[in-house]
């Protein structure tokens, strides 16, 4: 994966930015997805992210981690994607499948049968909801960075993500019946 975003930088020190992606890219793609629902614009925005980070490294000011500075640069290329006329024309059809385990057939196939229904309920969530209770389970972010992250208090942010999981409860009791 890094080697195609080295290609396109002449000025900054590859070996930085290999490390960068190697460290934060799965992250990164990862959270991209999680907002677009797309694969092909999760790569094209991921590849943005790192080269804009490299461009503006000096203005990076350590006042969060650097994922969250990367997970910052990363919700407003997509914001910035969703405002395009393109983005408005697209629908977004793309599912999120987990890489294959060396576990039994059968156990993978239930595992990733249970994976695929868990992320189906979290993607029905608003995207509000969404997007506080994977930056908070999935990548483990405080509130503090979660709320400057998404530039919303902490309260809306615990708010927030009280109404995600009680969504996601709702959603299983609703597939525990069936």
């Amino acid at each position: 994966m890094a080697h195609e975003y080295l290609k396109y930088v002449d000025d900054i020190p590859a070996v930085a930015l290999q490390d960068l992606i190697q460290d934060h890219g799965q992250d990164v793609w990862n959270y991209a997805f999680l907002l677009t629902r797309n694969h092909h614009v999760s790569d094209d925005i991921a590849q943005d992210v790192f080269l804009q980070a490299y461009q503006h490294i000096g203005t990076f000011r350590g006042q969060s981690s650097v994922k969250t500075w990367l997970f910052s640069i990363t919700r407003n290329r997509v914001f910035n994607y969703k405002k395009s006329s393109y983005f408005r024309k697209v629908t977004l059809l793309d599912y999120l499948y987990r890489a294959p385990s060396a576990k039994s057939a059968e156990e993978e196939y239930m595992n990733r049968t249970y994976t695929d229904s868990i992320w189906q309920l979290v993607m029905k969530l608003p995207p509000k909801y969404r997007e506080v209770l994977v930056l908070d389970a999935q990548y483990e972010l405080p509130l503090t960075e979660i709320s400057s992250l998404l530039q919303v208090s902490v309260g809306t942010v615990k708010s927030r993500l009280h109404r995600a999981r009680s969504k996601m409860k709702d959603y299983l009791k609703e597939v525990d019946g069936e």
